[in-house]
């Protein structure tokens, strides 16, 4: 598959309910066997069309069927393609070829089955806690209950036409942090589909978790409407789906983490045919096809070594810089003369202490601090300094954030949006990779060679509405900390930092928003 095929594997599906006064509802649906019309989306919003709704034990029901749904309930599915269906004189669909290209097709559709992803679900609920209030569907005011309950229900479709693309998938489980991949749905569902349907972003594999992957985290950037849409992989310079869209938004409390939430497609299709209440739907589908091998893979080999450092009450990131020193961020460390260090290497963890052996000043502008490893860090990439800052490049940035504390460092890409300098000598950077609470300290590295630019310190933060952007960051550059690092590292002594507690007033200037509670 080729992105134009990504493109129009996706339907727009609609809920309406006849005979009441019930908004429909839309969003997004991923074709999963062409021949036979079936497709996968989510299952969340049929459940504001359950019949009956005083019942409180769908959550542990594997299977719900269309009967246990309104008598009224209608469901409509377009797509668009560059072929047109029709019907011919004995009454049978046929794909034509169409003078017209992205022609929209609208269709009925039958409901088989709800199902819900039982792995996803474990996954889930030991990662994603309550005392976090993390939340993955957009309206504060919908009456559905908790997200951990609902998020892992998918709806089985039959749509009785031919569709012009054939799918193919793969399984997620050697998926790796880094892969390139392409989201593919539909933003705003059903509003204007002849617009938005099919509409793709990429961007590459943040975090996964669970049994086989079931969950992924990618920086691909969503929009509401195209959750149930599909999630696609690089193989041999073909694209497979490896996964259905969950949320395209999240928050931790009230912190957007910029990052979408997905669910492997295997493990959906394996509960559907475990279901023994009606015919297997599935049962032309190859349920051990082979594992995605991105061809984009991670290079996290070369990029510098981060941990978690935690304070406490507060925690976040660090950079190795050495087999036992480590640069993080003054508010990570919250004053503190020990840190707990948590470094991830492949399946091992190691945990030791780290010692605090400078913070910078509470009226520096510059958010740093140097923690020194009790235990020698084996196996670490020493990081190569950058000393280009070029708008525009690609980078990555590698942290904490999203499930890193539970499942190793995060990855999220973007670009160097702009390079505040002084003298001649970068003292701000100014990034567009998603980065959220937990990355502070983390590496921005460039993407093509691992080099180290900066120091994450702080996102932006409107004050007046309480609205966290993840995709504006700022950043301490390494030209601010190579001299004291060369200073440490010859006459060991860790003095050499005192210099950022000096910082002239035009450098207090540009990092002035870091007195604003901008800080991750």
């Amino acid at each position: 598959m080729d992105v134009q095929d990504v493109e129009r594997c996706c339907y727009v599906v609609t809920l309406t309910e006849a005979f009441t006064a019930r908004a429909p509802v839309s969003f997004s649906a991923v074709v999963i066997h062409a021949s036979n019309g079936l497709a996968i989306c989510t299952g969340l919003p049929f459940f504001r069309f359950i019949a009956d709704k005083k019942s409180t034990f769908y959550s542990e029901r594997r299977v719900l069927l269309r009967h246990n749904f309104s008598d009224n309930l209608k469901i409509g599915v377009s797509f668009a393609s560059r072929t047109h269906v029709e019907t011919n004189a004995c009454g049978v669909s046929e794909v034509c070829p169409s003078s017209r290209s992205h022609r929209t097709h609208e269709h009925e559709a039958k409901l088989l089955m709800l199902v819900n992803c039982m792995e996803f679900k474990k996954t889930f609920q030991a990662l994603f806690h309550k005392a976090d209030q993390w939340r993955f569907h957009g309206d504060e005011d919908d009456d559905l209950i908790r997200d951990s309950e609902y998020l892992s229900w998918f709806a089985v479709l039959n749509v009785d036409v031919p569709h012009p693309c054939a799918v193919s998938w793969r399984k997620s489980s050697s998926l790796q942090k880094g892969s390139s991949v392409v989201a593919c749905g539909s933003p705003f569902g059903s509003l204007c589909s002849d617009l938005f349907n099919g509409t793709v972003s990429r961007g590459i594999i943040s975090n996964l978790a669970g049994e086989g992957n079931t969950i992924i985290l990618t920086d691909a950037r969503c929009l509401p409407g195209t959750e149930g849409g599909g999630l696609f992989a690089m193989e041999d310079d073909s694209l497979h789906l490896v996964g259905v869209i969950v949320s395209p938004f999240g928050w931790k409390a009230n912190e957007w983490i910029g990052l979408t939430l997905v669910c492997s497609v295997h493990s959906i299709l394996w509960n559907v045919v475990q279901c023994d209440e009606i015919p297997n739907p599935l049962q032309d589908i190859c349920l051990h096809p082979a594992e995605v091998i991105a061809t984009k893979k991670s290079n996290a080999g070369q990029y510098p070594n981060v941990c978690l450092v935690d304070s406490g009450q507060q925690w976040g990131s660090g950079v190795l810089v050495t087999s036992e020193l480590v640069i993080t961020c003054r508010h990570v460390v919250n004053g503190k003369s020990t840190v707990a260090l948590k470094f991830h290497h492949g399946d091992r963890v190691m945990d030791t202490v780290g010692d605090v052996l400078f913070s910078t000043e509470a009226s520096s502008p510059y958010d740093i601090a140097v923690v020194r490893s009790r235990e020698l860090i084996v196996d670490v990439v020493v990081p190569q300094m950058a000393h280009e800052f070029n708008t525009g490049e690609s980078l990555l940035v590698v942290g904490y954030g999203g499930l890193g504390r539970w499942c190793g460092p995060s990855l999220t890409c973007g670009v160097l949006s702009k390079t505040i300098s002084q003298h001649r000598r970068p003292i701000m950077l100014q990034t567009t990779c998603a980065v959220q609470a937990g990355a502070s300290g983390g590496a921005v590295v460039r993407a093509s060679t691992g080099e180290l630019l900066g120091i994450v310190s702080s996102n932006t933060r409107d004050l007046s509405s309480q609205v966290t952007y993840p995709h504006l960051n700022f950043c301490v550059p390494v030209s601010v900390l190579q001299g004291p690092l060369l200073h440490l590292s010859r006459l060991r002594d860790v003095r050499a930092f005192d210099v950022l507690d000096a910082a002239d007033e035009q450098v207090k200037r540009v990092w002035r928003l870091q007195g604003t509670q901008s800080k991750l």
